[in-house]
């Protein structure tokens, strides 16, 4: 029974479960919904102040004028005769790369670790938050109430996704930061090695210009295009993910709960007023305040249809432009980031509600007069072994230039604040579970 199945089964069934526990469940379930708008209240607080963050002037016209004339002759692709240096340089990144993408963790520090190194590539922290959800979302499967919802098949094919999308967005991206470090270090471009890492030639100009102007911006947009189209091509239109995941009721049944939520967690918003320096790092001993900080704030966003690129595209838009928009997110981001190690479990910035340890979380609900124990979120290597890539589809996604329209406008967006939201997506989910509990104990009982 799916958690589809579940809440058409409940519906028609008006009887309460049994259990005590469902009036804590419910009790929260009222209170959440109750509390949602104080999410505005909250967003607009973050909000202020406000950065200038916008597309260059014309960058759409100047990127079709740079694709055209490639687009119409046909792409070439990588060269075959590498000379002895870029050949050995090729050969580093690929190692590199690989030896990064063993899993979500390892690839969660290394875009950080990107980011430490250059400030300005505003897309690999925006990589690494996001990276750090498909964690969450991964050791969810396994946590206190999906095991309970859905079938070992059904997570197991689900974490298969969400890996492959993990994993191939980095194997397309992270090449392209380094020939940036190795820019940096040469003193000069490196990006026609581009193709010989299988990116799309949409990149390059892209990355050109920012190695003249630095504007971070249209390359941040163009990397988010690029990876989602990445991944459309080789995951959501992959018959094998598209029939037997994204079609199937088990992910249907996610939807109206509203669990496609990315979050960002906010260290040292209770503590101190954040304060960016000029490099955007923060500044010394922020990080040390943060840590006193038992509060969870949690800024982010719901992806209503992840089948669909374009909602995809400007759902990696609008959490780019909370970021860096907003003082306070960005200085908030950084202070969670540089001091909470990533593990893939949710305690990771809830500890109050979050356990990784499996011998201390409690049942669905607390019962009448009892104070509700942590729900449990392992760490991914409790969760789920590594797993190979393997073969990927080759191929330049770029067919035409219908995709320049995500170049014409950047809004940051007004509501935000996610942290009663995401509580009371858990309250759902808790609920959805309990509801089946019940559902089978009386179908026992029946059969009895």
């Amino acid at each position: 029974m799916t958690i589809e199945d579940t809440t058409g089964a409940f519906r028609k069934n008006s009887a309460l479960p049994d259990e005590p526990a469902w009036t804590a469940v419910t009790g929260g379930l009222v209170k959440g919904a109750a509390i949602k708008g104080a999410a505005l209240l909250e967003s607009l607080r973050l909000a202020r102040p406000r950065t200038s963050l916008r597309l260059p002037k014309g960058i759409a016209a100047w990127a079709e004028a740079e694709l055209s004339e490639g687009l119409n002759r046909g792409w070439r692709g990588a060269s075959s005769h590498l000379d002895a240096s870029n050949a050995a340089l090729v050969a580093c990144i690929r190692e590199e790369s690989e030896t990064h993408n063993r899993n979500n963790v390892t690839r969660t520090a290394a875009y950080m670790e990107m980011y430490k190194t250059f400030p300005e590539l505003h897309w690999a922290l925006l990589a690494h938050l996001v990276s750090r959800n498909g964690g969450w979302n991964m050791t969810d499967l396994q946590g206190a109430w999906l095991p309970k919802l859905l079938t070992h098949r059904d997570r197991a094919t689900l974490f298969g996704m969400l890996e492959s999308c993990n994993a191939l967005i980095f194997r397309d991206a992270y090449p392209q930061l380094r020939l940036y470090g190795e820019s940096r270090r040469a003193g000069r471009s490196r990006f026609a090695l581009l193709p010989a890492f299988g990116v799309s030639a949409f990149m390059r100009p892209f990355w050109e210009r920012f190695w003249i102007e630095r504007d971070a911006t249209a390359l941040t947009v163009a990397l988010i295009v690029n990876e989602q189209q990445v991944i459309e091509r080789r995951v959501v239109q992959d018959p094998v993910y598209k029939d037997t995941v994204l079609g199937s009721a088990a992910f249907k049944g996610m939807r109206p709960l509203q669990l496609q939520q990315v979050i960002v967690p906010l260290g040292g918003m209770r503590t101190a007023e954040l304060k960016l320096g000029k490099s955007g790092a923060l500044h010394k001993g922020l990080a040390d305040r943060a840590e006193e900080n038992a509060d969870t704030v949690l800024a982010g966003r719901v992806l209503e249809s992840f089948s669909n690129v374009d909602e995809r595209i400007a759902f990696g838009k609008s959490l780019y432009a909370m970021l860096f928009a907003y003082p306070k997110v960005l200085g908030g981001a950084l202070a969670y980031a540089e001091t909470v190690s990533h593990t893939g479990s949710r305690a990771d910035y809830w500890p109050e509600r979050f356990t990784a340890q499996k011998d201390q979380y409690g049942s669905a609900g607390a019962a009448e007069g009892e104070s509700e124990r942590a729900w449990y979120s392992p760490k991914l290597a409790d969760a789920w072994p590594d797993r190979p890539l393997g073969s990927v589809c080759e191929g330049d996604w770029l067919v035409n230039l219908d995709i320049l329209k995500h170049f014409r406008s950047l809004r940051a967006p007004i509501m935000f604040a996610m942290t009663h939201e995401h509580e009371f997506g858990q309250r759902k989910l808790q609920a959805a579970t309990m509801a089946l509990e019940s559902l089978k104990q009386r179908a026992s009982r029946s059969e009895a």
